[in-house]
Formats: C-alpha cells, sequence, structure tokens
C-alpha cells in the first residue's frame, strides 16, 4: 500500500516515486511562500495568497486517504 496520493498527468499514472517529487516539491514551495513570498507589494501578496489557498486545497486531497 503506498501512502503517496495517486496522481494522474494527461491520463497517465504517476509512479509512486514520482508521486512523491511532486508532493514534496509542493511542500517546499509552501515553506518558501511562507517564508518569502512573492513580494512586498500588493500582487506579491495576493500571489502568495492565491498559492498557498490552492496549495490547501490540494493538500486535502493528497491527505484525504
Amino acid at each position: 500500500m503506498s501512502n503517496e496520493p495517486q496522481i494522474i498527468i494527461n491520463g497517465v499514472p504517476l509512479r509512486q516515486g514520482e508521486a512523491m517529487t511532486i508532493r514534496v516539491a509542493l511542500e517546499l514551495f509552501a515553506m518558501d511562500l511562507h517564508a518569502t513570498g512573492l513580494g512586498d507589494d500588493e500582487h506579491g501578496r495576493a500571489m502568495t495568497k492565491g498559492y498557498l489557498a490552492n496549495i490547501e486545497s490540494i493538500r486535502a486531497l493528497i491527505f484525504k486517504s
């Protein structure tokens, strides 16, 4: 049994290691957004907020099972 999410890209299911790579990259991106964001101007803050919101929805799907 795999602890990694089932991810399908363009109809192709990813192997466990590939799914793990995407999951880890997503988490590292989230950590970087929390630490540095995408700028201190209104646009950068909005982009950071948007990315983090999408990451949260993806996390909900990944850790659903």
